[in-house]
């Protein structure tokens, strides 16, 4: 796995779990690795690892079960494209209307790329 270094790792692997998720990779009640295990895996530090699923814990995307493991949460894709989508629409969307509103790229453009 190749890292941003302008963003924090913990947030970049929980990146990629959200989207194995999505992507159906990984499904409702499946076990991830353990901490040690998915830090070798991917070279990093199990304590990046453990941030991480902390992270997504909180989130209600993954839980722990104590003595066993983590696994993906009932509708853990269904809160990630809430929280996503929200994100989108706050942070990500207002920039690329204020960009296509400067190259003068009408609506109806738009709306032909998603036809």
């Amino acid at each position: 796995m190749e890292f941003d270094a302008n963003r924090p790792i913990y947030l970049q692997i929980a990146d990629a779990i959200c989207n194995s998720i999505l992507q159906g990779k990984l499904k409702e009640e499946d076990r991830l690795p353990s901490v040690r295990e998915y830090g070798a895996q991917i070279g990093v530090n199990p304590n990046t690892v453990a941030r991480t699923y902390d992270a997504l814990t909180e989130q209600g995307i993954i839980y722990n079960k104590r003595g066993i493991g983590f696994f993906v949460c009932k509708k853990a894709a269904q809160t990630i494209r809430k929280v996503e989508k929200e994100k989108f629409l706050q942070e990500e969307l207002p920039k690329i209307a204020k960009k296509a509103r400067l190259l003068d790229i009408d609506i109806d453009d738009i709306i032909k790329l998603f036809a």
